[in-house]
């Protein structure tokens, strides 16, 4: 099994004295409140603790893109990319994802070569939409955004197979094109796709034959995601392997559950209760009504599972620490022994082939990262990465 750590690469500094009279923070956030010192350290600082995941055997670093908010100061991932391809030996480059609708393909499928080739293969090429918010920024109507994200793949693909490739769309063209240079991963690097939920998403991933990333952290979705996955792969001719599952989890090592809460708990909070969903619509009603979904995105999943789906922003803005305690009882976050029983149930259970494990969520100070990394090297990562995780039954 590959463990891989998920790193957001917020802003490395507090922003809750920004908040409106609401709770909120503005959106948009005026740049005058961006410290460029602060930005320039927080970037030190996460590349500086990748070379420590390549340092210590971990399987891959993943990282995002985001716009316009100290969420995540990832508005480039590629760039973050050719950075870490420089500093790092072995570790895998997991971009999740570079977005499709917001980008001409012809230019991302000549930096995903490069990055390939500066990287001597170790680019894992993730695709996705993009956030409501990110829509916005680049003034592209929502209601395109499944079109384009498609077309995008479609140009991309044919860009990395094809010795020539012209390509007449709705969107995007391109005549006679032949990219210089080509991945080092032939026909072209392993493609990942996140799903929290949509529909379309799996359908599109099980037509292409694409790993996915099911449910983000729930239990039930995750489990109707991957049901309707592996009957979308079937259709296709394709049949469901542990290499088509990653999961995401958030973990922390510590002494006691106790221990852990009081000190992850805070930054967990922090993150859900004023960075996420800064500027942006989670709530899949709202994503209907701005075209982002369609109306039967969520039709395949079972009744009780609709709450997670649907990701109501009080779920996230009204958490206390009371809330953070208690659900923290099913979460890894405590012993080592806890930590990597709990995670390997959850692997066994979806057929994961790879973990994406979360070690700092939100603004964890530097030292806490690469504390947290260090020893969950030590306690946890031998013990998950000699594991064999077999498929899961075929869903029915």
């Amino acid at each position: 099994m590959e463990i891989v750590v998920f790193d957001l690469v917020s802003y490395a500094e507090s922003v809750d004295h920004l908040k409106q009279a609401d709770g909120e923070l503005p959106w948009p956030l005026p740049k005058r409140h961006a410290s460029p010192e602060v930005a320039a350290r927080t970037y030190a600082e996460h590349l500086a603790a990748w070379e420590e995941l390549d340092r210590l055997g971990y399987d891959g670093v993943a990282f995002n893109e985001h716009h316009t908010s100290p969420y995540g100061l990832m508005n480039s991932p590629n760039l973050m990319a050719a950075s870490a391809a420089q500093r790092t030996k072995r570790l895998k480059l997991l971009i999740y994802a570079n977005l499709l609708p917001l980008h001409h393909p012809v230019r991302l499928a000549e930096e995903l070569a490069m990055l390939d080739c500066l990287s001597a293969g170790r680019i894992v090429a993730g695709f996705g939409r993009g956030i409501p918010r990110e829509h916005n920024v680049f003034n592209v109507p929502m209601p395109e955004s499944r079109a384009r994200f498609e077309e995008a793949w479609e140009i991309i693909r044919g860009l990395w197979t094809e010795e020539v490739f012209s390509y007449h769309g709705r969107f995007w063209s391109c005549n006679d094109v032949a990219i210089w240079p080509r991945p080092v991963q032939q026909p072209h690097p392993p493609i990942w796709v996140p799903v929290t939920s949509s529909k379309e998403t799996i359908e599109w991933a099980g037509r292409n034959n694409v790993a996915i990333t099911p449910g983000l952290g729930h239990p039930g979705l995750r489990e109707d995601v991957i049901r309707y996955y592996a009957a979308c792969l079937r259709e296709n001719g394709h049949e469901l392997t542990p290499d088509h599952i990653q999961i995401t989890v958030g973990a922390y090592v510590a002494d006691s559950k106790e221990r852990a809460v009081k000190e992850a708990g805070p930054c967990l909070l922090y993150f859900n209760r004023t960075l996420f969903s800064h500027g942006n619509i989670t709530e899949v009603n709202l994503q209907r009504q701005a075209g982002y979904v369609s109306d039967s995105s969520l039709d395949y999943v079972r009744p009780e599972n609709l709450p997670a789906a649907q990701r109501a922003r009080s779920d996230f803005r009204n958490q206390t620490m009371a809330d953070i305690e208690r659900e923290a009882e099913n979460w890894p976050w405590g012993t080592a022994d806890e930590v990597r029983d709990r995670i390997l149930a959850a692997a066994k259970s979806a057929g994961a082939g790879r973990v994406l494990v979360n070690l700092n969520r939100g603004a964890v100070p530097h030292e806490m990262f690469q504390e947290q990394i260090r020893r969950f090297a030590r306690e946890v990562l031998p013990a998950l990465q000699e594991q064999e995780i077999s498929p899961t039954p075929s869903p029915t």
